[in-house]
């Protein structure tokens, strides 16, 4: 994720959406670790759904990074791809602990 934005021209649109990008991605492996090291099983619980609140919007700012970077298909794409199985996993580890 990172690699990709670095690479990406410096723009007022750009510098905007990989702010939010890089936020809410580094947000989702933030929030999960958060979860592993719980105080209990409410507050991991309570982490999981925020990381995976964190991977939706991530693939919501990704859209827009590939609108606004159309040329950069081919990388930003599997981001996507990895935005959508880390939400499809964590709602999964959610549905099991609830």
């Amino acid at each position: 994720m990172i690699e990709v934005c670095k690479d990406l021209p410096g723009n007022p649109v750009n510098d905007r959406i990989v702010g939010q990008v890089v936020g809410a991605s580094g947000s989702v492996g933030a929030n999960y670790r958060e979860a592993n090291d719980a105080l209990g099983k409410k507050d991991s619980l309570q982490r999981m759904k925020i990381a995976g609140r964190e991977a939706k919007e991530s693939h919501h700012w990704l859209e827009l990074l590939l609108t606004a970077n159309s040329n950069k298909e081919s990388r930003i794409k599997p981001l996507m791809q990895e935005a959508d199985e880390l939400k499809k996993i964590l709602s999964s580890i959610i549905g099991k602990s609830q």
